[in-house]
């Protein structure tokens, strides 16, 4: 089973606390934005085996949304943070390269 640690109420829960949320860091385009980029908004998402970076919400909680960082293939979490943050922290990156150097995901690695 699945558990992530929420890092707004600091509780660890279980996936059936939580409702997933699609990928996390999606470049969104606002008004003005051309046919290509509203399309590759809507369709173009990263399903990689490995190493993804996803929304979560703690809807059995705090109600919170975060983001997570987990291999899909093996259910590994390398960290949780703040919805709000833009990018992953650094910390969680570093600790991505430790378990496997050279991993890239969209312009973060």
């Amino acid at each position: 089973m699945l558990i992530l640690h929420c890092p707004y109420c600091g509780v660890d829960a279980e996936e059936s606390e939580l409702h997933a949320g699609g990928e996390a860091h999606i470049k969104r385009f606002g008004p003005g934005s051309d046919d290509d980029q509203f399309h590759d908004y809507l369709f173009m998402r990263e399903n990689p085996k490995g190493v993804h970076f996803e929304r979560w919400q703690h809807s059995n909680g705090c109600g919170k949304w975060f983001h997570a960082a987990r291999c899909t293939a093996t259910l590994e979490v390398f960290g949780t943070y703040p919805a709000q943050t833009t990018e992953p922290p650094k910390d969680i990156r570093d600790a991505i390269t430790a378990k496997r150097p050279g991993w890239t995901w969209r312009e973060f690695s």
